[in-house]
């Protein structure tokens, strides 16, 4: 019953505007009253839990977008993704989903992918016949594959409050991230096949061949980050808080000396983001690392596990609620808040029915994506309407439709086919 009641203070504390941080703080002391436990050797212990080098990631890796977003790497990307999609009617849709899926392999994060693909193409895309709530709903859709392609914040999260390893939860959510980008380039295709307020300009494959050379060449310096960090985690040449430091240093030199975008006054900004940013995660992880140790003494999870179990038995019913639940969480927190509280919680339940810890990470990623871009929160959706200047009401309609034909069938997929987020993970070695 306490538990309950804390995760019930979470969600209206939220829904009425309290901070996220201050939420979490009342959440432990509603658990600290209701089963009558210390508090100030549990925060000890959460102070502990955070003093962790898999942590320092976190905002490396949060450094590296916001370099991405200020340095010019991100504009060198869209450029290169669309000379390659080409001048079709669904190219700069396609430019906008690969652009983000690219961007999210260096920098992590769905918000940086949103404040910089957003800003840069949902303009031009107007321009090409594009109705701007479209283009809005797409951005905020596909800024989420950060989520998925690694190397992914919330993904290091999930490794960090379970126990798990940060590489294997890596390789596990890159089949859905892909078949994700597939869908909605396909979706986006269909979409906009009538679109008949564009007229594709018609290019020779000569120009077309050195428009991708040459804007290939400008993007290279960008397009080596994913290689590096990728490449140096799964080739044993450094861990992932290694490569996360690495990423950093090499996205400074090429902001300020190759592009030239990044300045020393722009880059002192993105340090002062990182740190705020940085600052909010880990205090919503002591709080959450806290709760889940008040969970553990007084049997949370075996009794939540217990009671869904007497009240379903087939294992398909309760991966069903589990991903409606996961969707409903993730409509009222952002994606943070779901994996830091509910991971934990969730996670003796799957193992109960036989899902392995690291196939659940794919799980909770691909529900997450969904309620991310779901009101009454929908953080994501909402930072895609400030961008693109529009009113939620006018958004819902194509989001809701990218959700249903893209993010709700890959969910379902990874859901239920675990070989699509577990065949990498066991291909290296990383699961049995």
């Amino acid at each position: 019953m306490g538990a309950l009641l804390a995760i019930g203070a979470v969600i209206v504390l939220m829904i009425i505007g309290v901070p996220v941080v201050f939420s979490f703080a009342a959440m432990t002391l509603v658990l600290s009253f209701s089963y009558d436990v210390d508090i100030s050797s549990l925060m000890t212990t959460g102070f502990w839990s955070i003093n962790s080098i898999i942590l320092l990631a976190l905002p490396l890796f949060i450094m590296t977008g916001y370099l991405m977003q200020s340095g010019g790497i991100a504009a060198r990307l869209i450029n290169f993704a669309e000379a390659v999609v080409g001048k079709s009617r669904s190219g700069m849709g396609t430019t906008m989903v690969v652009s983000c899926g690219v961007f999210g392999a260096i920098s992590g994060t769905a918000s940086a992918a949103v404040a910089s693909i957003g800003t840069i193409m949902i303009g031009p895309m107007e321009k090409h016949g594009y109705r701007r709530p479209y283009s809005t709903a797409l951005v905020g859709i596909s800024s989420l594959l950060g989520l998925l392609i690694p190397p992914s914040i919330t993904m290091i999260l999930y490794a960090v409050v379970t126990r798990q390893s940060v590489a294997a939860v890596f390789l596990a959510t890159i089949g859905p991230g892909i078949l994700l980008m597939i869908f909605l380039c396909v979706i986006n295709a269909i979409k906009t096949r009538a679109n008949q307020d564009y007229q594709p300009e018609q290019i020779a494959l000569s120009k077309r061949f050195r428009n991708i050379g040459t804007t290939g060449w400008k993007a290279f310096p960008a397009l080596l980050l994913p290689v590096i960090i990728l490449g140096g985690i799964y080739g044993g040449i450094f861990t992932p808080t290694e490569a996360a430091a690495v990423a950093v240093v090499y996205a400074i030199p090429v902001g300020l000396f190759v592009y030239r975008d990044l300045n020393l006054k722009s880059l002192v900004h993105c340090f002062v983001q990182a740190a705020t940013t940085t600052g909010v995660i880990m205090i919503i992880l002591l709080f959450s690392f806290v709760a889940s140790r008040i969970f553990t003494f007084e049997r949370v999870p075996q009794e939540l596990t217990s009671l869904l179990l007497d009240l379903v038995e087939n294992k398909l019913m309760i991966l069903l609620m589990v991903n409606i639940f996961l969707i409903l969480m993730g409509m009222i927190m952002d994606d943070v808040s779901v994996v830091a509280i509910l991971s934990p919680l969730l996670l003796p339940i799957m193992e109960s029915i036989g899902v392995h810890p690291v196939h659940f990470a794919a799980i909770v990623g691909t529900s997450v994506v969904i309620g991310c871009n779901s009101p009454p929160m929908a953080p994501i959706l909402f930072m895609s309407c400030r961008i693109g200047q529009v009113g939620m009401s006018q958004v819902i309609r194509p989001a809701f439709s990218f959700m249903l034909l893209a993010a709700l069938p890959v969910m379902l997929i990874t859901t239920y086919w675990p070989d699509l987020s577990m065949f990498l993970p066991r291909l290296l070695g990383y699961v049995n």
